[in-house]
């Protein structure tokens, strides 16, 4: 995603396994978010004492016991609610396994994406994990829209490669088949996303009389709706998110997939610059649950193994 500095999507590598490849029960239940309010959802963290990388940690942490996450929490599948408002997905999937390695708790905090390196900046939060996307602006701290520096940046700890979908009403596709085909029609987009940025872009291509209107929605949930109503011609989100969305919403009767997905970049846990101990630690964490075989069972539970990476780095995205 992504707002002045802030977006979840870039870089090219594999795509994330097929809509129908996402093994999700169906029971879960979709619920919107952006109300800033913190959720007590914390990863199953180990004691201090004896995780295998406490010492990694920063003392300040340690002491605390927990890492604060904040997160968008209206992103299935890597991040959502379930119908008892608990937090699941990807993220605190692999947040809970983190936090067996380093001995402390991930607790995700709900807040709006446009938001959350604004929070980490702030201090509200330790860490911002939210399907962001790894990439230059966010790390020099760049506005993508005005090519100026907004803030200090961000380092990032990468985990995953995803890319961006299109997908409109089922059997109604008003011959979009890619970003080229969207002159004169109407998009719905995650406000701070990559999505927003392509639709951005591919607007300014377009020849007078056949705009693009682009509609921004503070989360995912309301983009599917406003496509659901017909309100908007096709909307778009990161390829695991819009899959599941084909996959789920209606019974799969609502949505299709249009076209291939574009500008696969890495997923990263985003840290502030001066918090290099503590990304540091999350990278070992990382590694760690690669090499344990965790990382490979949660990709496979959420459908997102084709999006595997080897080995975690730090600030992969170009």
């Amino acid at each position: 995603m992504t707002a002045s500095s802030t977006r979840r999507t870039t870089a090219a590598r594999s795509p994330l396994a097929a809509a129908g490849a996402i093994a999700v029960a169906g029971t879960l239940l979709l619920t919107g978010c952006g109300d800033q309010t913190k959720n007590n959802d914390k990863g199953s963290g180990s004691s201090v004492s004896s995780a295998p990388l406490a010492a990694k940690l920063p003392q300040a942490i340690r002491d605390k016991g927990k890492i604060e996450v904040g997160s968008d929490i209206a992103y299935a599948p890597v991040e959502f609610k379930d119908s008892s408002g608990k937090a699941v997905g990807l993220d605190p999937d692999l947040a809970a396994a983190m936090g067996k390695q380093l001995g402390v708790t991930l607790e995700f905090q709900n807040g709006t994406f446009d938001a959350l390196l604004t929070g980490l900046r702030s201090g509200r939060y330790d860490i911002a994990m939210s399907a962001m996307t790894d990439n230059k602006n966010r790390q020099q701290g760049v506005d993508p829209d005005t090519g100026k520096k907004v803030g200090e940046g961000v380092d990032f700890v990468d985990y995953l490669t995803a890319g961006v979908s299109i997908y409109t009403r089922k059997g109604d596709t008003q011959g979009i088949n890619g970003w080229s085909d969207l002159c004169g029609k109407k998009i719905a987009v995650e406000r701070g996303t990559v999505s927003e940025d392509l639709a951005k872009q591919e607007a300014k291509k377009c020849p007078s009389g056949k705009k693009l209107v682009i509609e921004p929605f503070d989360d995912d949930q309301q983009s599917q709706t406003r496509l659901r109503s017909g309100g908007v011609d096709a909307a778009s989100s990161d390829f695991p998110v819009a899959a599941y969305a084909v996959k789920t919403s209606g019974g799969g009767k609502d949505f299709q997939i249009v076209g291939q997905q574009v500008e696969a970049a890495p997923y990263g846990i985003a840290v502030a610059k001066k918090d290099t101990q503590l990304r540091d630690a999350l990278q070992a964490a990382m590694n760690a649950v690669i090499k344990n075989g965790e990382y490979a069972k949660i990709l496979q539970k959420w459908g997102a193994q084709d999006g595997a990476v080897k080995e975690s780095v730090i600030n992969g995205g170009k």
